[in-house]
Parts: structure tokens; sequence; C-alpha cells
């Protein structure tokens, strides 16, 4: 355990809390919690540190969410496992060519992707407004557990920002769910990541198990109220915060561009 003031665990912690709040209702909760961990680790530590850390603190507060999400609203639980093991597969595959492919240009890409995406959630309304359907198709679902979990699993491992909100938004669309049942579905997908990386993680000893332990109890707790706040307030609520979260991401990758 590195040596890391009072003032520092607390508003580490505070931050855990916030991201599991955000990343039960829309995904995106990395935005908050890593950033936070790369300024309170001490300089000398590796960024690995703070990315094992991370997926310590997140998979308690993802799986939190996923548990209250199935409790109170009907979640396909197998179709569930079966995109998060795709996109397990997929992030290990990204993660192997991420050093061979230029960040600076697929950043841009990205933004473009992430406006899209605001725009077209802006201008339907509608979108996962409608209660989730019955069964799908069997090509759609094939469709995401192909694309919404390999294919994003794979950007997941490569880049990384963003994974949860693209997932609910693919989901969304795939199986004609509603915003709610696919950021419940996304948590379970979030689950089976967050487990392989952090295995990976534990084995290399990068994991910091006592400041994840204490931040993970504050994740958690973040987790459970924002489930528990899309579950009553429904989908208008989570497209609120999707399109705050999608906002934010273009302003992330926007000033890391610029940094370039």
């Amino acid at each position: 355990m590195p040596d890391i003031s009072l003032t520092t665990t607390v508003l580490l912690c505070l931050a855990a809390l916030g991201a599991g709040w955000v990343d039960a209702v829309v995904g995106g909760g990395g935005l908050i919690q890593l950033p936070a961990l790369m300024l309170g680790l001490p300089s000398s530590l590796p960024p690995a540190y703070a990315l094992a850390t991370n997926k310590a603190v997140s998979i308690v507060g993802t799986s939190g969410a996923a548990v209250t999400y199935v409790r109170r609203t009907p979640v396909d639980v197998k179709l569930s496992v079966r995109i998060g093991l795709a996109a397990l597969a997929g992030s290990m595959g990204g993660a192997l060519l991420a050093g061979g492919i230029s960040k600076d240009v697929l950043r841009p890409a990205i933004m473009v992707i992430l406006l899209l995406v605001a725009a077209f959630v802006i201008f339907r309304p509608s979108f996962g407004s409608a209660p989730a359907t019955g069964p799908v198709t069997r090509q759609r679902v094939l469709l995401a557990i192909l694309l919404a979990g390999g294919g994003i699993g794979f950007y997941d491992g490569l880049v990384g920002p963003g994974t949860g909100t693209f997932l609910v938004l693919a989901l969304t669309a795939l199986l004609h769910l509603d915003l709610v049942t696919a950021s419940a579905t996304t948590k379970i997908v979030n689950v089976c990541t967050n487990l392989g990386a952090l295995v990976m993680f534990s084995y290399q000893g990068y994991v910091l198990w006592q400041l994840a332990a204490l931040m993970a109890v504050f994740n958690l707790a973040g987790g459970m109220i924002g489930a528990r706040m899309a579950l009553k307030k429904g989908s208008g609520f989570v497209r609120g915060v999707l399109l705050s979260v999608v906002c934010v991401l273009v302003v992330k990758l926007g000033l890391e561009q610029w940094a370039a």
C-alpha cells in the first residue's frame, strides 16, 4: 500500500461513489474513477496500478448494480453472459493490438461517432423509451453477441473510454430494449469483462487491494443508488444522463487530441 494522505483517500472514495452512480445508470463511470486514481496515486507508480485498482473497485459496484437490476426488472441473464464472454474475448484481442495502433488517429473517429450518437438520441426522443419487447430474432441475438459483445469489447481493449455507454446504445438498437433494461444488461456484460481484466492484473500483482477494498464500498453504494434511481425514474432519466456522458466523452477525447 503506497503512502496516500487522508485527504486524497477521502477524495478517491467520493470519486468511487460518483463513478458507481454514473456507471449504474448509463455506463462511463471510468471517466471519473480512473482519472482520480491516476492523480491520487504516487507518480512513482506505473499507470498499471491505477488501471488494476480501478478494475478491482469497479467490479464490486458493477456487480451490486447488476444484482439490483436483475431483482427489479426482467433481464435475460443467459444472453447477457453470452454477450459478456464475447466482450471478454474481444477486449483481449483489442489489448493485444493496442500497442500497434495510433490513438491519435482513433480519437477523431470516435469523437465523430459520439457526436452522431448524441444527434441521434436528441432527434429521436422515442429511442429507448418504449418498453422492452418480447423475444427477438436469432439474427439480432447473434449480432448483439458479435457486435455489442465482440466489437465493443475489442474497442474496450483497444481504447476504452465509454464502453458501457456504447453497450447501452448498441443493445437498445439491436435487441429493441428500453434504456433501463439495456443498462441492466450492460452491467452483467461489464461484470464479465471486469472479471477477466482483474484476474490478469491480479496475476501481475498490480492491484492495491487495501485501497481498492475501501473505495469498493463507496462504489457499491453509488452503483446500487444509481440502479434504483434508473429503475424508479425510467428511460427519460437514463436518456438525460446518457447525453451528458456522451458530451463529457467528446470533451475528454477532444482535450486528449489537442494535448497530443
